[in-house]
């Protein structure tokens, strides 16, 4: 293919349009002022937000699992969608330090089929069990033709709210204001393109392959449809985990859409710092491939996608050997990536 294939998404848009979304929600904050549910954000932009219930310190967070439902429709494969329902949740609770506890659900349809229901909720179970929260909460809603989706089988669309508690050894959310210069920023590998960037990669799939693009061959055990449903690394987990012996991250990133620059800078915005990043977790060999299918240029494909990096932390250099250990110990593969700098300027090296 010659020409590049654009994703059909303006990145700029979606985050004006989620900025002018948070302005109206924040309005609503004085409501609760002085009550048990009082917002407190100190970030503009964070992953998640914190709620005060007297003493309790609960936090919220909200997501979906977006297009790449229809590689389930695809290739009839349900039961690992709720990996990828979870890990957007829990890990946008977990850049924050919240412990997940609690999730519910609302999975709209076109039609009711009980044999996809009980398949999507079996993996939701199944996600639920390994972060180890309850699934307190959900609705199915049977909306007819206002859901669409590929084949004749039932469509749907998938979304949750989870919440959390804040551990008692953080006194506040991390929210990156005690980031410093030379801070050490350790990527943890992603095993796929998570649940982001999707309609750019069905795009390229479609061009490359023809419609019927899921039953073509990635390699001698696999279709294009089941190695790009992957299913989503969840670090929830691992972060819980360093908190608890107390290698507390300065700051963390979930790189979701926009990508390792856009999410990274979220982070770092109540210190006006940057990073330099020159030893980023290669690219998956699925994702280099899709690159040269899509013709897709290195600045886009790190937009788009997480490029096997699902995850950044930032923490004090001290602490590099032991967050370290604890990943390789929960079988996360992980590697220091890069350095926090004066510069407010985040550079990618490859």
């Amino acid at each position: 293919m010659n020409e590049k294939i654009q994703s059909g998404l303006n990145i700029d848009l979606s985050n004006l349009c989620s900025k002018d979304a948070f302005a109206w929600a924040k309005k609503t904050f004085p409501n609760r002022q002085g009550k048990a549910g009082m917002a407190a954000l100190s970030v503009d932009g964070a992953f998640s937000n914190l709620l005060l219930f007297d003493n309790q310190r609960i936090g919220i967070a909200s997501d979906g699992i977006g297009t790449k439902i229809e590689l389930a429709e695809r290739t009839g494969i349900y039961d690992t969608l709720g990996f990828d329902l979870v890990a957007m949740v829990v890990d946008d609770l977990a850049t924050a330090g919240f412990e997940p506890t609690n999730l519910s659900n609302i999975l709209d349809v076109n039609r009711l089929d009980q044999s996809i229901i009980n398949q999507l909720m079996k993996g939701l179970h199944d996600a639920a069990n390994f972060c180890g929260i309850s699934i307190s909460g959900g609705e199915i809603a049977e909306l007819g033709d206002r859901i669409g989706g590929y084949g004749d089988k039932m469509n749907f669309n998938w979304c949750a709210t989870a919440i959390g508690v804040l551990p008692n050894n953080l006194e506040k959310p991390i929210d990156g204001s005690n980031i410093k210069e030379g801070n050490t920023i350790i990527a943890l590998q992603s095993h796929g393109f998570r649940s982001n960037g999707f309609s750019l990669l069905r795009k390229i799939m479609k061009s490359y392959f023809g419609v019927s693009w899921h039953y073509h061959r990635y390699n001698g055990n696999q279709t294009w449809g089941q190695v790009l449903l992957t299913s989503s690394t969840i670090y929830s987990p691992l972060i819980q985990t360093l908190i608890k012996q107390s290698f507390i991250p300065k700051g963390i990133a979930h790189i979701t859409g926009g990508g390792i620059v856009d999410n990274l800078q979220r982070v770092l915005k109540p210190t006006n710092l940057g990073a330099k990043l020159t030893n980023l977790l290669e690219p998956l060999p699925v994702m280099k491939q899709v690159m040269e299918m899509g013709n897709v240029k290195k600045e886009d494909a790190y937009l788009y996608w997480n490029m096997g990096n699902g995850m950044l932390l930032v923490i004090d250099d001290q602490q590099t050997e032991d967050v370290l250990r604890i990943a390789d110990s929960l079988h996360h593969k992980a590697q220091v990536a890069g350095k926090i700098t004066k510069d407010s300027t985040i550079i990618l090296q490859s």
